[in-house]
């Protein structure tokens, strides 16, 4: 492949639902352009995109894919990116670095969850969108309705410029109204002929709205289409290429991926009106570690700063880095600086993509998308940049994980290697992570969904040989008290020679929640030697471990040390450790404890038809409804909810709205659990104390 000036490129990402046929899509558009012989299938495990076994086996896509084609003398980069919600970081590393999102909608399913979810991280992250409807050729398709749906939802901007001939079972082609043809499709080529009479009015029509749209991205435009009541065909593109470009216009186009109709039109499309990476302007850089923001053109002649938003690990290759060439020039090895950490880099080898094939090549320009090959310490998110530049291009937001699970080793001595293997996954993939929790003594690992952790699960073993479990992981309940108490702890022993002896008075108040816990000193008149007290309050400490009720965390606690009594030779730091925790546990349980369970803060955003059960199944699981409001056909529900509650949430939100459903969620405080539950945590601990025994 030649070298493409970045006027010359179209960085592309396929986003939507899930199994709305992105994938198919990419199939189509490498066929095409002839990059590959023919179109494979999800369905016999053969396309380009989907190549990784648990892809071809799930038939979904898991991972984004960089694939290349040329068309008309321009590049395009297509980044074929996972609909399926659990992998949504996918799509949010995907968008940052495209320049344009085709948004796939199911001519069949309608406007589903996925391709509002992917229209609004296009908005996020500054990305042209246009739609392409999809599966035209199914039973029961119907573009009129989703067209009527994207106009209701995203306003008169989403502007069709195909109108489908034949729908369902009977398409066979589109009316372009950029054109003015009439494209009929048989065996995947195209055959253009008038419009049909009988659709000539809808035609006038729709090519009005596209004019007006276009007249409306631009001052100048307008007032002479207001003038004249008419543009010419080079101000109509123009106009259309910066409604695109700034966002004010969303174009809708039509076909069918699996039967190639209106695939080569897309492809069209892409390079005469969607924003190469030069018309998308600079982007903002911080200067080394600090927040100062510099202004970063995408120029061939500025300094090399290339930012990594994936990493992939290859079989015998070993880690494949995917960058975009944000400014300046790499070549074959070259050495830049990592910004976040300071460490030279050598770019051994360099790669353009298409799926798992790599072509190498000699230099990558400003703009385009490419892969090297086995970074010593750069990971997804970072910045390479030349030696004196210290530019650090910002890593998008993830979403914060809503999914937890505890992971166990099935071999003994895999310990190790299971959490170097986490590790690894962790730096692939920013929305995953693990942490090891000393409060309920097990390994967590948080990612998007059933789904994501089951694949990272699977990865561990293919990759690293160590097989793990997941389970449903412990909840760190808390305990605590509710009133205050007075306490001694003495601890007396005699047993031949010098024996033990220490003696305190301990008063235990209960703290605000949150709080943690509060010691006082107030021994006067020595009657307990001042280097005993430091004894006392580390027994506390350890006594707090493991609370009287079940066994949890004692929090939100002041003991106060007022009184005690010692022994000239048989007092130590030990004894009067054990009395400082005799006495806590004496304390707790005149103190009427109480145990404690972490509560969340989450935001459900649900289509307005959902709200009604979405707050139902919020009540039902102990949650209390703080708020709603409206944004646009969805409501968004602010809810706190017990963390015990929330267990495999994602799934059960997703059932109830059709996969429409979203959430976030982050900690917000603990307070005191239900006394039918709490009873039932109690006899729970009794009973594995008991087995213990």
């Amino acid at each position: 492949m030649k070298e493409y000036s970045g006027s010359l490129i179209r960085n592309i990402g396929l986003v939507g639902h899930a199994s709305v046929g992105k994938t198919c899509l990419a199939e189509a558009l490498l066929f095409n352009a002839g990059a590959v012989n023919r179109m494979g299938s999800t369905d016999s495990g053969s396309t380009v995109s989907d190549y990784l076994p648990d892809e071809i086996e799930r038939k979904i896509s898991i991972t984004s894919s960089l694939l290349n084609l040329e068309w008309k003398n321009k590049k395009i980069n297509i980044l074929d990116m996972p609909g399926f919600s659990d992998f949504i970081g996918e799509l949010i590393g995907g968008v940052k670095v495209v320049d344009t999102a085709v948004i796939v909608a199911n001519a069949v399913g309608g406007i589903e969850g996925g391709t509002e979810i992917g229209y609004k991280q296009a908005e996020n992250y500054n990305c042209s969108k246009l739609f392409f409807i999809n599966r035209l050729d199914k039973e029961n398709a119907d573009s009129n309705n989703i067209i009527s749906e994207l106009t209701e939802l995203y306003g008169t901007g989403a502007v069709p410029l195909h109108l489908p001939i034949g729908m369902a079972l009977e398409f066979k082609g589109v009316v372009d109204l950029l054109k003015m043809k009439a494209f009929t499709y048989q065996d995947g080529k195209a055959t253009a002929s008038e419009i049909p009479a009988e659709m000539k009015d809808a035609a006038e029509a729709g090519r009005e709205k596209i004019i007006e749209a276009a007249a409306e991205s631009d001052d100048a435009l307008l007032e002479k289409f207001f003038e004249s009541g008419e543009l010419t065909e080079d101000e109509i593109n123009q106009g259309l290429k910066n409604g695109i470009a700034s966002g004010k216009i969303t174009p809708i186009l039509l076909g069918s991926a699996t039967q190639n109709i209106g695939i080569d039109l897309l492809l069209d499309f892409l390079v005469s009106a969607c924003p190469s990476p030069l018309d998308k302007g600079a982007v903002k850089a911080f200067k080394g570690d600090t927040d100062e923001v510099q202004e970063l053109p995408v120029d061939e002649s500025g300094p090399a700063a290339v930012y990594v938003f994936k990493t992939i690990s290859v079989h015998h290759v070993g880690e494949l880095s995917l960058f975009k060439v944000y400014s300046g020039k790499v070549t074959s090895g070259m050495e830049l600086i990592n910004s976040s950490n300071d460490t030279t880099e050598r770019l051994n080898q360099l790669y353009f993509l298409k799926g798992k094939n790599r072509k190498e090549v000699d230099s990558i320009i400003a703009g385009d998308l490419g892969a090297t090959v086995k970074l010593k310490d750069t990971h997804t998110g970072e910045t390479l940049c030349a030696k004196g530049a210290r530019l650090r291009i910002p890593p998008p937001e993830f979403p914060n994980p809503l999914h937890r699970m505890a992971i166990i080793t099935l071999k003994k001595g895999d310990e190790d290697k299971v959490a170097s293997g986490l590790a690894k996954l962790q730096e692939e993939d920013p929305t995953f992570f693990m942490k090891v929790d000393p409060d309920i003594k097990q390994t967590i690992v948080f990612g998007q969904g059933e789904t994501h952790l089951d694949i990272n699960t699977k990865r561990l073993k293919d990759r690293f040989g160590v097989d793990v479990d997941l389970i449903k992981p412990r909840i760190p309940f808390r305990e605590t008290i509710k009133k205050s108490s007075e306490a001694q702890g003495k601890f007396k022993r005699q047993s031949g020679g010098r024996g033990q002896y220490g003696d305190c008075w301990l008063k235990l108040e209960p703290l605000p929640r949150g709080a943690g816990f509060e010691f006082v000193d107030a021994i006067v008149g020595g009657v307990i030697p001042s280097k005993f007290v430091p004894a006392v309050e580390k027994g506390i400490l350890e006594a707090m471990e493991s609370g009287e009720l079940a066994g949890y965390r004692v929090v939100d606690v002041k003991a106060t040390c007022y009184d005690g009594s010692y022994h000239d030779v048989d007092s130590s730091e030990m004894a009067f450790k054990i009395a400082g925790s005799m006495g806590f546990k004496n304390g707790v349980e005149r103190a009427n404890p109480t145990i404690l369970e972490p509560i969340y803060k989450v935001t459900v955003t649900v289509p307005s038809d959902f709200a009604g059960d979405v707050m139902g199944d919020v009540s039902a699981r102990r949650g209390k409804i703080m708020g709603m409001e409206p944004e646009g056909k969805y409501q968004i529900i602010r809810a706190q909810l017990p963390l015990a509650e929330l267990y495999k949430y994602n799934t059960a939100l997703r059932s109830m709205t059709q996969g429409r459903g979203t959430y976030e969620m982050e900690f917000s405080h603990y307070e005191e659990v239900p006394h039918d539950v709490q009873e039932k945590l109690i006899a729970e601990a009794k009973a594995a104390r008991e087995e213990e025994e």
